[in-house]
């Protein structure tokens, strides 16, 4: 490409002695033309080396020997990748042309599209198209026969820059459907627009792809005298304009079509818009269909183009706008607009164009790049600079980022000396700019300084300036490639505070670089590899290790294509880089599986591994070698605790490492010359051998003690090296079944696409899809056959369920026919099935090498697998509505598929969930999605299960019944065993109803217990709902503990377990527990029990009585020690449950009463009732539920206790009685008996009297009778008493004494046949009332 000034070789002075020119001139195009040394071998270089066409078997054969020298890891990791070859059509047409004395400038255009990956090179007057991205085996190429009238106009003249002559775009009707997966799969609908540089034909191809293809639709030197002058920038054009652009027709035939682009109009069928800039500053627009093309001038560059007229005849110079590009942000592709841009001799352009009706072009926004104002972009008049070129731009895969490709004339003022600086420029949106819609005059800004390449190359002329081309995406990130006319590519990339250039550069002569690429990747929203293809050699890849590792500071070395000048300092230069980067370089070759492409983390792809890690697994490899020799381990596990190899845990340990380079060894002998029928059936042999050297690593690690050492130190390590083994196994079993699908393909009718051969099939598809993945991500494989790859990773074998998540839509089409979509569904299950079968059976046979298991998750339970059985899982459920359109055969296999299918999704998760719990991790998301979709499963399976009895068995006899028992056993054997395995209760219940089987029923209850009762706890709350109580408490004399846990929820059923278990302690607490409950239970229990069938009612009074007396005949009846006590508690919350009663014989109807009626008071709420009522009775019955409740309770409510002390006083008239004592003058028995009658009496009586019983403390201790017995030890902080209390009444000045009399003689002449009297003295507990 470009160069740096470089001294000239005396060769070089020699061949160049005639032309005389100074440092500052220009040099002539003809001196970079290579010498033709035969007339037989056009553009031959100088080198002499072989035809490029000659026979090739590998990738390694084209690399010349001294190359691979003891030190070839550090040269061939910044090789690049041969990735395939041309079709054999291209290579036969090569030769033709070859034989045929072609001109190379008349075959020299090629190609390549990102979106479909199709590359097309044009030999003679055929356009060839094939997916570059395709094995070679199964390439297929499309072959387009150019009109005759599109021959190269001979007054152009030739020029050694112009590799590509013809521009083509490449229009994809199914994007639209393509764009939710980056599923590598040819596009089933291309169209093809080309237009030729210099003659301006434009040919249009509706659909390469056709099987009646039409002939192409042409337009033959279309010039604007010609064209449709309908608008320039909205407005008509005048007739001046038409007279100026006559003025200039001499000079159209020189223009040259810089730029084209074309896009599909989504509401037309095979039709496309296409736009081309030419370098006379005309915008065409061309409207392509299959009935023909319009041409139109859409926009021109006025000032430019008059610039041209006025100065000088040589317009063509400029050449702009130079170029066009879709801005592809973020859109759909039914849209109805699009966006462009176009690059001119000074700004960036932004267009949009209505892909409807008129297709009206509007300019959006425009970005000077070139200006006064170096913030904006390039400052221009700078000392030094004579002249500026902006030579391309392109777009990230967001359409955010703008980078453009600058070129700057500049001459030193101090030598004099003139030299060419190219630099990159990347622009970007500013903050808060809606890119679909921007509004505003700036619209962009510098996303970062410019970005120097070369800061003093050779100086060019303008012809070479613009054959120059940039693309942007590839890997690196953020690095971008640039190609010239010359047929180079340079890939730039800035990395650690430094520009880095890397030279495309083959072994030996592999012609021009005709265009690059993106290798799309299977990550989203991510681009792999670069990818160039060559004129002569195929299509390369350049990796992105091969970018960081092979790329150099410029001025160090020349870009051109004649090498560097200092190769050995560029070798000294990769050595030090590898070293200071910490990173180890691997062999470029298809077996470096591990060559960084693949990882994310740490230097952008580059995996970070020390020189020690290096060393401890050369030292492992070559123990292991040592021992397959001779057998011998003698000081093996010394050495590699030296070498510090047991250091590093999981995939980057070295035991590990080299586990995997032994499963995923690639096979030498396969070749895709070979087809993939024949190469398959050396696959079975090959696994083989893997497993056994596998088992020979594993016999190594034992003997030596190495196995001691990871299974106590490295236990992840050890379990990823055994499962290793698992998934060789999991291979091994995958190929005999894919063996046996060929076999059975082969001799079928069953080929939805018509292939003949035996590689078809859904599993066949999913091996492609997996395969080509890994050639994708890891682009040294792309010289391999998709079914190699697959076979030969064998450690990425979890691949094959992320491929069944993210491209099941494309392995089953819905497009296909219903058998073939169950057919399919069911080759996949089976897939899966036979790979975790495998590796299950590979475990179970190798237990004892495992690592303890505690906190590992399995391989075949991570996220990745459940993730893709659940895609394939859904798939299948959602077909079960489709399975009456399949005969009874297919039925019945499908179902066994599914069937299988979710016991190793369930089993899956089920690892998983358990690895959780072990770590201690939260594991509740997780268990809730496995019980949704373990429901799911089981219950849709069970739905087919009763389906196929009943299509069996239509009529309901009894005979019939008793026959279809039977069957839906049979049918359910295994779902019954996979509920049972994964606690499917619901599934496990609903079969035992059906074939109502108490046997069954009980049997699985015995098997499925649980710390929670297991299904036992399901089957008694199925019944309890069902109110099949009967059963329920029947089921309690064999499940005796499991019912009594279930029970714990329902005490109104609880009592009679424990009854039943003799248990009469405890069901007194349980019934005693229900009379006093605050929530409303249902007592139907026990009237269902008892054979009445009555509606379920809140407890009354009544019922709360009748439980308190069956919670003290228990008592009673348990005798346990203290019943005694719990006796008399029992009684007192009888007494104060009666007291309730009598309060509503007293309240009036209405709404309060009903309301008391249907819920227990709590002691409180009925003495404050007692007050309300002033009710005689009642006011005694206050102070009997302070005596019935505990100490607390009344320490606690001293001033309710006051309260009724007043109320007391207020129920007899004391002014009266006082009147009467002196009217009457009573004597002491006269005023003893009536002082009997007065409440004051009958309340001291019961709460100070000889007989007064309390539970839990007494009333002197809260509220003593006289002001002088306050000083006791519990009362110092207070000075209530009763008498106090009464001190306050209304008559206490007159009738005082009188009071005092009466609670003095109540106190001290107690009754012991006191009605209503509390008993139960000794109780010391609270009551549950309270």
């Amino acid at each position: 490409m470009f160069s740096p000034p470089a001294k000239k070789s005396t060769l070089s002075a020699r061949k160049n002695a005639a032309v005389q020119r100074d440092g500052n001139s220009t040099p002539l195009a003809e001196n970079r033309r290579p010498p033709i040394d035969s007339p037989a071998v056009p553009n031959r270089p100088a080198t002499g080396t072989p035809a490029p066409w000659a026979s090739r078997l590998s990738v390694l054969a084209r690399i010349p020997p001294v190359k691979r020298s003891d030190r070839g890891d550090e040269v061939d990791a910044v090789q690049p990748v041969y990735v395939g070859e041309f079709p054999q059509v291209v290579r036969d047409a090569q030769i033709m042309s070859l034989q045929n004395h072609v001109s190379a400038d008349a075959s020299s255009s090629g190609g390549m599209d990102k979106e479909t990956s199709l590359a097309w090179m044009i030999c003679g007057n055929r356009l060839f198209v094939w997916n570059f991205l395709s094995p070679a085996a199964s390439r297929e190429c499309t072959v387009l026969d150019l009109p005759s009238t599109t021959s190269e106009d001979g007054d152009m003249g030739k020029s050694s820059f112009q590799i590509n002559t013809w521009l083509v775009s490449v229009v994809n009707w199914d994007s639209s459907k393509r764009t939710a997966s980056k599923v590598v799969k040819r596009s089933s609908s291309v169209g093809i627009v080309m237009c030729n540089k210099k003659t301006r034909t434009l040919i249009f191809w509706p659909d390469i792809y056709s099987a009646s293809r039409m002939s192409p639709v042409t337009c033959v030197g279309f010039s604007e005298s010609e064209a449709s002058y309908l608008r320039q920038n909205g407005k008509g054009i005048s007739s001046k304009q038409r007279k100026n652009d006559k003025l200039v027709n001499n000079f159209t035939k020189s223009y040259l079509i810089n730029s084209l682009i074309a896009s599909a109009i989504p509401a037309a069928t095979n039709s496309c818009i296409a736009f081309a800039c030419s370098s006379n500053g005309v915008l065409w627009r061309f409207l392509c269909s299959p009935s023909g093309i319009e041409c139109q001038i859409e926009h021109r560059m006025s000032d430019i183009f008059s610039q041209g007229i006025d100065s000088s005849p040589l317009v063509a110079s400029k050449g702009y706008p130079r170029s066009l590009i879709w801005h592809s942000f973020s859109r759909s592709s039914d849209e109805p607009t699009r966006q462009f841009l176009l690059l001119t001799n000074n700004e960036i352009q932004c267009f949009e164009v209505k892909l409807a009706s008129q297709f009206d072009v509007s300019k959006l926004w425009s970005h000077e790049i070139v200006g006064t104002d170096g913030d904006l972009g390039i400052q221009k008049d700078l000392a030094g600079q004579k002249k500026i070129w902006p030579l391309d731009l392109d777009v990230d895969n967001d359409g955010k980022v703008i980078t453009i490709l600058i070129a700057i004339f500049c001459k030193d003022r101090v030598t004099s000396s003139s030299y060419t600086e190219y630099s990159l420029l990347t622009m970007q949106f500013k903050s808060g700019v809606d890119i679909s819609k921007p509004i505003g005059e700036k619209i962009l800004e510098k996303k970062a300084p410019i970005q120097v390449i070369i800061p003093k190359a050779r100086v060019e002329d303008e012809e070479f300036l613009f054959s120059m081309r940039l693309k942007v995406g590839g890997k690196p990130a953020g690095s971008a490639i640039i190609l010239s006319g010359d047929g180079t590519a340079t890939v730039s990339h800035y990395w650690r505070n430094s520009t880095r250039l890397y030279q495309f550069d083959l072994p030996y002569d592999a012609g021009k670089v005709l265009d690059a690429s993106v290798f799309p990747s299977s990550d989203d929203n991510e681009d792999g590899a670069w990818a160039v293809l060559t004129e002569k050699a195929g299509v390369w890849a350049i990796p992105e290790r091969a970018v960081l590792l092979g790329g150099v500071e410029p001025p160090e070395r020349s870009l051109s294509r004649k090498g560097s000048s200092n190769d050995g300092s560029l070798q000294e230069e990769r050595r030090n880089f590898s070293v200071a980067g910490n990173i180890a370089p691997r062999r470029a070759s298809s077996e470096a599986w591990d060559a960084g492409d693949r990882q994310r983390a740490g230097l952008t792809g580059v995996a970070r591994r020390s020189p020690q890690d290096e060393e401890s697994e050369a030292l492992l490899s070559q123990l292991f070698h040592d021992f397959l020799m001779s057998g011998q381990v003698d000081g093996v596990l010394d050495k590699l605790k030296n070498s510090r190899a047991f250091e590093r845990e999981g995939e980057i340990n070295v035991f590990t490492r080299t586990s995997k380079s032994i499963v995923d060894t690639l096979a030498k002998h396969w070749t895709t010359t070979r087809g993939p029928e024949i190469a398959l059936s050396v696959v079975s042999t090959q696994l083989v051998e893997k497993q056994q050297k596998h088992q020979k690593f594993l016999q190594f690690l034992a003997l030596s003690k190495c196995h001691e050492e990871l299974c106590s130190r490295q236990r992840q390590s050890l379990q990823i090296i055994m499962e290793h083994g698992e998934k060789l196994a999991g291979m091994i079993q995958l190929r005999e079944l894919q063996n046996t699908i060929s076999h059975a393909n082969a001799s079928g009718p069953d080929s939805y696409y018509g292939s003949e051969t035996r590689t078809s099939g859904a599993l066949w598809d999913l091996i492609q899809f997996v395969g080509e993945k890994a050639r994708r991500n890891t682009v040294l494989l792309m010289d391999r056959d998709n079914a190699e790859v697959f076979y030969s990773k064998v450690s990425d074998l979890e691949e094959v369920f992320h491929c069944l998540e993210r491209q099941l839509d494309y392995v089953i089409s819905g497009d296909m026919p219903i058998h073939l979509q169950f057919q399919r569904a069911c080759q996949l299950s089976e897939a899966c099935v036979t790979i975790f079968r495998a590796a299950m059976q590979y475990r179970s046979q190798h237990h004892l090498w495992y690592p303890p298991p505690e906190g590992l998750t399995p391989w075949y339970s991570k996220i990745i697998v459940w993730s893709g059985l659940w895609s394939l899982a859904t798939f299948m459920l959602q077909l079960l509505n489709e399975i009456n359109r399949v005969d009874d055969s297919a039925r019945s296999n499908f179902y066994s598929n599914l069937e299988v299918l979710s016991e190793v999704l369930l089993e899956s998760y089920s690892n998983a969930i358990t690895a959780k719990v072990e770590r201690k991790e939260d594991h509740r998301t997780l268990l809730e999605e496995y019980w949704k979709r373990r429901d799911t499963l089981l219950d849709s399976l069970y739905r087919q299960v009763k389906n196929f009895v009943q299509a069996k068995l239509p009529d309901s006899t009894e005979e019939n019944e008793e026959q279809g028992k039977d069957i839906m056993m049979t049918l359910s054997s295994n779902l019954l065993s996979i509920a049972k395995r994964h606690e499917g209760y619901q599934t496990m219940w609903s079969i035992c109803c059906d074939l109502d089987d108490s046997e069954l029923l009980r049997s699985l209850m015995h098997e499925s217990m649980g710390p929670k009762g297991g299904f036992s706890c399901f089957v008694f709350e199925q019944l309890y709902e069902s109110k099949q109580l009967s059963k329920l408490m029947r089921l309690g004399e064999e499940f005796q503990d499991e019912l009594a846990m279930f029970l714990k929820q329902h005490p109104d059923l609880l009592w009679l377990h424990e009854v039943f278990l003799h248990q009469f302690s405890s069901a007194s607490e349980t019934l005693h527990a229900i009379s006093l409950s605050k929530d409303d239970k249902s007592i139907s229990a026990v009237e269902e029990i008892d054979g009445s069938r009555v509606s379920r009612c809140s407890l009354t009074l009544a019922k709360r009585k009748h439980f308190l007396n069956l919670a003290k005949i228990s008592a009673a009846a348990g005798k346990n020690t203290g019943y005694e006590l719990k006796m008399k508690r029992i009684e007192a919350d009888k007494n104060i449950l009666q007291v309730q009663e009598e309060m509503l014989r007293l309240i009036p109807d209405n709404e309060e009463k009903q309301s008391i009626e249907q819920r227990l008071l709590p002691p409180v709420d009925l003495i404050e009732l007692c007050l309300k009522i002033q009710n005689r009775e009642l006011s005694l019955r206050a102070f009997d539920l302070f005596a019935w409740t505990s100490a607390s309770f009344l320490r606690n409510n001293t001033s309710l206790l006051e309260e009724c002390w007043r109320n007391a006083a207020n129920q007899d008239d004391w002014q009266s009685l006082h009147q009467r004592s002196i009217t009457e003058g009573w004597s002491d028995e006269t005023t003893l008996e009536v002082l009997k009658e007065t409440i004051l009496f009958q309340a001291s009586s019961k709460c100070y009297g000889p007989y007064a019983e309390t539970f839990d403390g007494k009333f002197e201790e809260v509220l003593p009778l006289r002001q002088e017995s306050s000083e006791h030890p519990n009362l110092k902080d207070t000075s209530s008493s009763v008498e106090s209390v009464l001190m306050q009444h209304k008559d206490f000045p007159d009738a005082g004494k009188l009071m005092l009399t009466s609670i003095v003689l109540g106190s001290i002449w107690g009754n012991s046949t006191a009605d209503c009297g509390p008993i139960g003295m000794d109780y010391d507990g609270a009551s549950p009332m309270e």
